[in-house]
């Protein structure tokens, strides 16, 4: 156990697997490490096995995403194809083959989409997060706040480092979300549905080294798509094999309060959006794409309901707390450190499980029925609403990170406390 005492211990009937199957974080697919292909470390012109050739399921994975196909890559070298004494094992699973000349290779590819997988695959779980919800809901820029918060103040809470996988994810979220956002206040644009986004990856990796990585996956998909049965059986893979959802909601999309916070604000400038997709339509379309097909028709993925935008629930206050109390927690910032704080949880939950039963019962309801554990949280990204796409003062998030800690929390990563 760690300093910060932040892993429960296992019973001692619970061994660990020899190993753990992968989900591929870039298509989600999910296989046995003794399934996975290597890229050969050399190439010869004269051996047409080991020339520099196309990678067609790159390409393929690639197109997808409107990324540059590439050429003259190193071979595909399959396990089956090289003696098993040539094959090298850390803690029982595969992660290098000795190729026919002799030269290592450990790049461990998915067999399916032939990207390169983290280096702990196979030998933790493979936990990956997805984002999902309805069109104009804010996830782009939910995602780049989160992330932002965990990079600067959440991980260093629970002794950890937040980083991303590779340079390339570094350098597009900084150039095209972070530094957007946050150094020049720019609102991100909306995911474009024919535009599928590649998925962002990063891992939560604990100063213990006996603690494994967490790997955070934010597979965007874009909004429309979430209501589109065909787009959502092509993408929605990544929902099926997610360890955990967050899924977001925005108070606009709910018709009783879009009209009454209009009301208050009256000639107050803001974003509006005249076109939302109920929240329910979002719940029903992944029940028919994959929890239908679920034991008794539900998923027990520990999904977090987010409700975004809690900044302009101000204009619903009041003593009375017909809607939300003026003294709620909703406004205030909480920070979680070494442990998930339960009293602290319990009461948002509580007061967010209230507010949307109020507000849009046959959401709940639908939740209630396809989903065995849920918690409510409500977040603000940016911690004031925009103007003409422009931040008017600067980026202040609120509970961003509540909604993951929990999940951090339902996989066993960290302990809960009650500090009442």
């Amino acid at each position: 156990m760690g300093i910060f005492n932040m892993f429960k211990k296992k019973p001692i009937d619970e061994p660990r697997p020899p190993f753990y199957d992968i989900v591929c974080p870039y298509c989600f697919s999910k296989f046995a490490p003794y399934e996975v292909v290597f890229r050969a470390a050399h190439s010869r012109e004269d051996d047409e096995d080991y020339a520099l050739q196309e990678d067609e399921p790159l390409n393929r994975y690639r197109e997808r995403f409107g990324l540059d196909s590439v050429y003259d890559m190193e071979a595909i070298l399959r396990p089956t194809d090289i003696p098993e004494e040539h094959h090298i094992y850390s803690d029982q699973v595969l992660v290098g083959l000795n190729d026919r000349y002799g030269v290592v290779t450990r790049h461990r590819l998915c067999p399916r989409c032939h990207n390169e997988l983290p280096v702990t695959s196979g030998k933790v779980p493979s936990n990956i997060i997805s984002i999902i919800g309805a069109s104009q809901v804010g996830k782009s820029v939910y995602m780049t706040s989160l992330i932002h918060t965990l990079q600067h103040s959440t991980a260093d809470h629970f002794n950890a480092a937040c980083m991303p996988l590779n340079a390339e994810i570094s350098r597009k979220f900084r150039s095209m979300y972070e530094e957007p956002l946050f150094e020049r206040g720019d609102l991100l644009a909306s995911t474009q549905k024919e535009r599928m986004q590649e998925p962002f990856i990063f891992q939560f990796v604990f100063k213990d080294e006996t603690k494994p990585p967490l790997t955070l996956v934010f597979f965007d998909v874009a909004g429309e798509g979430m209501v589109d049965e065909d787009y959502l059986g092509l993408h929605g893979q990544h929902i099926k094999n997610s360890a955990g959802i967050l899924f977001m909601v925005d108070p606009l999309q709910i018709r009783s309060i879009r009209d009454k916070i209009r009301i208050q604000m009256g000639d107050e400038p803001g974003e509006w959006v005249s076109q939302y997709d109920e929240p329910r339509d979002v719940v029903l379309t992944m029940f028919g794409d994959f929890i239908a097909y679920e034991d008794k028709g539900k998923t027990d993925i520990p999904t977090a309901i987010v409700l975004t935008k809690s900044d302009m629930l101000h204009s619903l206050k009041d003593e009375d707390g017909e809607y939300i109390k003026s003294n709620s927690n909703v406004f205030n910032n909480m920070v979680h450190r070494k442990a998930m704080d339960l009293t602290e949880f319990e009461n948002i939950d509580g007061e967010i499980r209230r507010f949307i039963e109020k507000v849009d019962r046959p959401f709940k309801g639908t939740m209630d029925v396809y989903f065995s554990d849920t918690a409510y949280f409500a977040v603000s990204a940016l911690g004031s609403n925009p103007v003409n796409q422009k931040m008017q003062s600067v980026v202040s998030p609120i509970r961003v990170d509540e909604p993951f800690i929990w999940l951090m929390y339902k996989l066993k990563y960290i302990e809960g406390r009650d500090e009442a």
